[in-house]
């Protein structure tokens, strides 16, 4: 049996799916810049290369059936933008070209909800209108771009499966990402307050297996949302306070006052080179609800996914097991 090349399986999701594919009895291989990163992972092999070095990239998916293409530069803000549009973009295009050549057989590349257009107080879906023009800040505008390549490769008949995952919560969120920030930003106690927005969260192991789902069921050219429950950040916070023992934030602060506090907060990161405690473009990311629906993966991919506490308990139970948090 060919092996499966999974990049990102030192990150959140893509360590979730390299876990569901070993459990499966699968041959494993992971893309890594460092080996010593990869974690828990006993069994997969390892291949030392970058989204930007083409060569290694060749290696990497030499004899390989399937590729999972889940790595991403997933931060919000960054010093020098052009970096994130190096690895999401030109990384993703690199990754596309040399499976095309070696003749993979099946590319599931890992998008973003951010890339999903959301209508005004409504519900979004694969369908909504969406342009490059809503995209807010390096990260979101990069993942849209480099879902275009992903596209442009489908429709010139290489087999390129799309999935957006929603923001997904749960173990092993190591770096942590945004979305598993604001768990433990709430655990720490830093979250005085709140603004009135809103996400999409899964469990993220529900988010792994729904890239098996796609793999094997997926039309290429597809994309599909890969997500459970629709919350204000409200109800996300008491939910935590209700797992935690934490008290949630009781105030809700207008907008206007967030925006000024990410201006502040991201013009003393370039000053600094520290990363904000309110990036300007998470700000404006929250300045509309996130509510998306996942109903055509249900259909065409047999997706599902559970209530999300359960995600959230382990998350909390992993922070404060791995020393994260004090309380």
């Amino acid at each position: 049996m060919k092996p499966t090349l999974i990049t990102g399986a030192t990150g959140f999701i893509g360590w979730h799916v390299a876990r569901h594919l070993l459990d499966q009895g699968a041959g494993v291989r992971v893309l890594a810049r460092d080996a010593k990163r990869v974690k828990d992972l006993d069994g997969v092999e390892i291949v030392l290369g970058d989204l930007r070095d083409a060569a290694s990239l060749k290696r990497a998916v030499e004899g390989c059936g399937v590729v999972y293409h889940v790595a991403a530069d997933y931060r919000l803000w960054s010093k020098d933008p052009a970096e994130l549009y190096e690895s999401n973009i030109e990384g993703t295009r690199n990754l596309l070209n040399v499976s095309r050549v070696a003749g993979i057989e099946r590319f599931v590349y890992t998008s973003t909800v951010g890339c999903i257009g959301i209508p005004d107080h409504g519900v979004g879906d694969e369908s909504t209108p969406v342009g490059l023009y809503e995209m807010a800040g390096a990260y979101k505008r990069s993942k849209f771009l480099a879902e275009q390549e992903a596209l442009r490769f489908a429709r010139e008949g290489f087999p390129v499966i799309i999935v957006n995952p929603t923001a997904p919560v749960g173990d092993h969120d190591v770096k942590p990402t945004p979305t598993g920030r604001i768990i433990l930003d709430f655990l720490k106690g830093n979250m005085p307050a709140y603004v009135d927005t809103g996400l999409n969260l899964v469990d993220v192991r529900d988010t792994a297996r729904g890239h098996l789902l796609a793999c094997e069921h997926g039309t290429p050219g597809e994309r599909y949302i890969l997500g459970s429950e629709n919350l204000t950040l409200a109800q996300i916070f008491q939910k935590l306070a209700e797992l935690s023992g934490v008290p949630a934030p009781k105030h809700q602060i207008p907008y206007v006052v967030a925006y000024a506090a990410g201006v502040a907060s991201t013009a003393l990161a370039h000053l600094t080179g520290w990363e904000p405690r309110a990036p300007l473009d998470g700000v404006r990311m929250a300045r509309k609800k996130m509510f998306v629906t996942p109903v055509k993966a249900v259909k065409e991919l047999g997706f599902s996914a559970a209530p999300v506490e359960g995600a959230l308990r382990r998350a909390v139970d992993w922070f404060r097991a791995r020393g994260y948090c004090n309380n």
